[in-house]
């Protein structure tokens, strides 16, 4: 196993932001989530999929909803409650290894996003277990059933919902994946937008034919790409373009923000991005639209690129940006990031591609267009 030095961490959290595709919760969350285990001296070892025995138990710990500012008594109501102090993902994942009878293996990403990921990195390291290098997204995903785990047919449940308050909701058996998105997104909104969710616990034989291999290893790559650029002096625009060569991405655009129509429905953020060209981009307009996660991108009206393809955003002092975090004028460099293979295939495309989200549209790889 690989032991994991606070810059790889760091990095980690990096790249996921830049691979969380607007989504996956905010950079700045995720590194204060960490910061207590730095403090703490905690160590966090990376393990392979052939270090996983494959009897040993494994599952996926995250937070599931959407930020919202609440109301005045929406948020005296909750301010009331009990809170358990620590993450609701944490204690969805000890519920969960209490339901099973047993302690489990290692702890897997639910997708790769700021926030998301570290909640998988805290409950590692506060457990003392190690980190998976897999996940079943390659990216951030607005909903449950956009999994590899989903594609590949492995169960959702038994599964646990926990609140901050301490409330905790195991569900033994369930529907399917799009009646466990429902649930726990109803439970998130009556708990202050936001739930802890451990679920897909299984085997490691199941684990490793069902995951995204190599996917923290590829996000710390990105991370480091984008520190040294950082490092080197570049700006936004030079960040994106050392990202994009390093993995066959592509650099699409480079704009101010015009407007951010969006707004908070069921769960999800759900908007546009308008931005006028900048520099060699003069003339031109972008736009993107955003369940969460960037999933559709025109140009000048015109379709550019589409989900399962990463429609990634760096500000203009090389930071990843995340939505709806927008301000009016905020520079955006845009690029576009290779699609995990299984997101190709038939399934993965009636799983994740844009007629999923309602666009008529074929998928057609950014990278073989003409």
């Amino acid at each position: 196993m690989k032991k994991l030095t606070q810059e790889n961490i760091i990095d980690i959290l990096y790249g996921c932001t830049v691979l969380g595709t607007g989504g996956g919760g905010n950079l700045e969350d995720g590194i204060a989530v960490m910061e207590q285990d730095f403090k703490e001296g905690k160590e966090l070892y990376l393990a392979s999929l052939d270090e996983l025995p494959d009897e040993a138990y494994i599952a996926t710990p995250y937070c599931c909803g959407a930020p919202a500012a609440l109301d005045a008594e929406e948020d005296e109501k909750y301010k009331e409650l009990p809170h358990i102090g620590y993450p609701a993902s944490i204690l969805a994942f000890r519920s969960l290894e209490e339901y099973f009878g047993e302690k489990f293996f290692a702890v897997s990403s639910t997708e790769l996003g700021g926030a998301n990921t570290a909640e998988a990195l805290h409950t590692a390291c506060q457990l003392g277990i190690p980190l998976m290098d897999g996940d079943p997204a390659g990216r951030s995903v607005p909903e449950l059933q956009h999994s590899s785990y989903f594609v590949k047919n492995k169960p959702i449940n038994p599964m646990t919902v926990a609140t901050e308050y301490g409330d905790v909701v195991i569900l033994k058996d369930v529907v399917d994946d799009f009646r466990a998105e429902e649930i726990a997104r109803s439970i998130a909104c009556v708990s202050g937008a936001m739930v802890g969710v451990a679920d897909h616990p299984m085997k490691g034989k199941d684990y490793k034919e069902s995951i995204i291999p190599n996917a923290i290893s590829y996000a710390m790559k990105i991370g480091e790409e984008l520190r040294k650029a950082r490092e080197s002096g570049k700006d936004g625009e030079g960040v994106a373009g050392a990202i994009a060569d390093a993995v066959e991405g592509k650099v699409l655009f480079k704009g101010s923000v015009e407007k951010t129509p969006w707004e908070q429905t069921g769960g999800f953020n759900i908007g546009e991005i308008y931005l006028t060209g900048t520099d060699t981009y003069a003339g031109e307009k972008y736009k993107i639209w955003f369940k969460n996660e960037n999933i559709i991108a025109y140009r000048n009206d015109q379709i550019d690129v589409t989900a399962p393809d990463l429609i990634c955003m760096i500000g203009a002092d090389g930071i990843p940006v995340t939505s709806p975090n927008f301000q009016k004028g905020m520079e955006i460099n845009v690029l576009v990031l290779p699609s995990p293979d299984i997101w190709k295939t038939k399934e993965g495309l009636e799983c994740f591609g844009p007629r999923h989200f309602g666009f008529d549209v074929d998928y057609i790889p950014f990278n073989e267009k003409k």
